[in-house]
């Protein structure tokens, strides 16, 4: 099995799940509590990347990251090197693949909160900000951790986007997903099938512990 891409696939879900708790919990509270009659828009765009296949999103990715891009000149002349086909255009990437997968269950399990509840710690002077921190945040917590698992589980496994943005650079790009990809191209059947069978383990133990969340959090 390729260690290095483990080790970078693992941060690169780490990194990634971290981003889009603080990212992904603001839209997710304006999503469950706002009235706008256009919210429909925001949320389409956030599942967009659910039904958009993974080389089309990709593509557009990669455009908006080339050198000949507004960001990703920016990025060059900050930085000395490109952000397509870096890590850090890998992690840019997979925080907006990543997005629907972190922000929908947050939204669910936020929307799941009893509004009574925040309606009177509001009656008792508290901020809508530690509202949110001490009241709503830890009622949807459970729900909350299972899309923190989900958008690692599914970070670890991408494969089409990883691709099209990162290439496959070693130690920089080169995921266990692109190393399933590369093993079964050499025939190497048996390093194919090691690594696939860690991502078949890290799949089924995300699933029991969303699952195991989300009954917790319906039995509450």
């Amino acid at each position: 099995m390729d260690l290095l891409a483990l080790r970078l696939s693992f941060v690169l879900a780490g990194l990634t799940t971290a981003a889009l708790l603080v990212i992904g919990l603001p839209i997710a509270h304006w999503l469950s509590t706002t009235r706008w009659r256009w919210k429909v828009l925001v949320e389409a765009t956030v599942a967009l990347p659910l039904v958009l296949p993974p080389t089309v999103l990709g593509f557009y990715l990669l455009v908006s990251f080339g050198p000949r891009s507004p960001l990703g000149r920016a990025f060059t002349a900050a930085t000395g090197h490109t952000l397509a086909f870096s890590f850090e255009g890998l992690l840019l990437a997979s925080i907006l693949y990543s997005l629907p997968f972190a922000v929908q269950p947050f939204a669910a399990a936020l929307a799941r909160v009893d509004r009574r509840l925040v309606e009177a710690a509001h009656g008792l002077g508290a901020s809508p900000l530690r509202t949110f921190f001490v009241v709503s945040l830890p009622l949807a917590l459970p729900g909350i951790v299972a899309g923190a698992v989900l958008t690692f589980a599914h970070t670890l496994g991408e494969f089409g986007v990883v691709l099209m943005v990162g290439g496959n650079v070693p130690g920089s790009t080169r995921t266990l997903s692109i190393s399933v990809f590369d093993a079964v191209e050499q025939l190497d059947y048996a390093t194919a099938g090691r690594t696939s069978l860690v991502l078949l383990a890290v799949s089924f133990a995300v699933l029991v512990v969303t699952y195991t969340l989300q009954h917790r959090s319906l039995l509450a």
